[in-house]
């Protein structure tokens, strides 16, 4: 079995990369994202705690984050898959660690200038996460999203300013998560200013991690 992480800044081009990884490897993709969209969309009890969290504001504890995550986990026991959004913290990652041993950190390195720039071209989809840019990966039918046709729209956190904060956020949060995995030399970094840039040299690696 293959198990990989996946990291990077937000409007990094995770979204992208993620997709082409399980597309070209066949690997499962599990996002802390769509799992708690999926929980809440089906009032399950996770779902009806993280509600609350979402509610009022607050970020997912760790406990109810984790337990989420290893439910998927579970689910996926004999699948090759990568992970996106999960760990966040390192008491996160060392659950993670303790519960799943990984065999590669896919870290996403895009100067956080080039990233504030991308982000104004950025449209989502509301009910499923998907996002685009009008720039790079424009919906086939502006304004509207290729799955359903609903409407898109652009995140009032998707300003400049709001974005320059994520980023700062990002850093400070990640550093220690990133600092966890080159410990247990498992994190490997790749560059660029686009996907197309960055995608080369992530499938060039895991062609040698995957046989």
């Amino acid at each position: 079995m293959f198990r990989a992480l996946i990291i990077g800044a937000p409007a990094a081009g995770k979204g992208t990369i993620s997709s082409r990884i399980v597309k070209t490897f066949n690997l499962v993709h599990i996002s802390s994202g769509d799992i708690l969209r999926k929980n809440v969309t089906a009032k399950t009890e996770l779902g009806k705690q993280v509600q609350k969290f979402i509610d009022s504001g607050n970020l997912v504890p760790d406990e109810v984050m984790t337990k989420c995550i290893f439910n998927e986990l579970d689910n996926c026991a004999d699948k090759n898959w990568l992970l996106d959004g999960f760990p966040r913290t390192v008491v996160q990652a060392e659950q993670l660690h303790a519960k799943q041993k990984l065999d590669a950190v896919i870290n996403l390195i895009v100067p956080f200038d080039i990233i504030i720039e991308r982000v104004k071209g950025r449209w989502v989809h509301p009910g499923s996460g998907r996002v685009y840019n009008t720039d790079f990966n424009p919906p086939k039918v502006p304004g509207k999203d290729d799955v359903t046709g609903e409407n898109l729209v652009q995140r009032a956190d998707d300003q400049p300013e709001m974005v320059q904060q994520r980023l700062d956020l990002y850093e400070k949060l990640t550093k220690p998560v990133l600092g966890f995995y080159c410990d247990k030399h498992l994190l490997t970094n790749f560059r660029g200013n686009t996907s197309d840039e960055i995608w080369p040299q992530v499938k060039q690696f895991l062609e040698s991690k995957i046989k």
